[in-house]
């Protein structure tokens, strides 16, 4: 899978690039990411990749011209342009935007699917709004706030979508069974007869993990991790994740995939279905 990252500060990446499964899914030959100056774009002394907003207002604004030279270079055609190849169906064009559609684990299966991401990082109070009609798929949001600039959102998008190309993780089934897996994800156990992560079981929140050593300042593990007893251990890892999702993010509930002894448990503990509905 590829990766091009247009931005003002291409060494903000050189660490995240660096380090851990984006590092050796680029050494394998699974990945390559390419991070591009847009100042390289620009074609006065000053390399000037932002101007005042029309209307007035605070702050600066990419300007379209250095991001649609940029985009051609990368072949990338703006979507009014008189083209007779077919669309680039295997390539993504994404604005890392405040004002974006929500970046969760279903969007990151969906851009996971695509052989290449182009990834534009805006600076300032934002793009013109007109590079992100004629170039752009979709906006994406990394969350409710307010970033200096899309470079942290596209690190995330990266690490995000990164984990879910084939043979980046040393265990396939890793992606699958976690928070926010596959609702259709089903709760097995290995050949071992070790119970896998229910994470994958509607979407639910993880339930919390424990290692050695069994205590630990004065706090010990759960016993019914230690006692061998898979079916017990299930049921108690089902049990922490309602807790956890219910706790932490009830809004997950009105979605997930629960069974009538997972809705009987939520509601002894005040779940009201209707209400987490509205």
């Amino acid at each position: 899978m590829r990766f091009d990252v247009l931005t003002i500060f291409p060494g903000f990446f050189t660490g995240f690039l660096e380090h851990g499964i984006v590092r050796r899914a680029q050494a394998d030959g699974l990945v390559s990411v390419d991070v591009h100056d847009l100042r390289a774009f620009t074609h006065d002394r000053h390399r000037t990749v932002d101007d005042r907003p029309f209307g007035g207002g605070e702050g600066m604004v990419l300007k379209p011209e250095p991001l649609a030279e940029a985009l051609e270079n990368l072949g990338v055609h703006a979507k009014n342009a008189d083209k007779t190849d077919l669309p680039n169906v295997t390539t993504r064009t994404i604005l890392l935007s405040a004002q974006g559609l929500p970046l969760t684990q279903s969007v990151v299966r969906e851009l996971a699917a695509f052989e290449r991401l182009v990834l534009i990082c805006g600076r300032y109070e934002g793009v013109d709004e007109r590079v992100n009609e004629l170039y752009c798929d979709e906006e994406i949001s990394i969350g409710d706030y307010v970033l200096s600039g899309g470079e942290l959102a596209a690190a995330v998008v990266m690490d995000t979508v990164i984990r879910l190309v084939p043979g980046v993780l040393g265990n396939e089934a890793s992606s699958e069974f976690e928070s926010f897996g596959a609702e259709d994800a089903a709760i097995t156990a290995d050949e071992m007869g070790v119970p896998r992560s229910q994470h994958g079981s509607g979407g639910l929140l993880d339930y919390p993990h424990y290692t050695r050593p069994a205590d630990f300042q004065g706090l010990a593990a759960p016993q019914v991790l230690l006692n061998g007893d898979h079916a017990q251990i299930r049921r108690w890892r089902r049990e922490q994740q309602l807790r956890k999702t219910l706790a932490n993010r009830p809004d997950l509930l009105a979605h997930a995939k629960l069974s009538d002894e997972d809705r009987r448990l939520l509601a002894s503990w005040g779940w009201e279905p209707s209400r987490q509905a509205n």
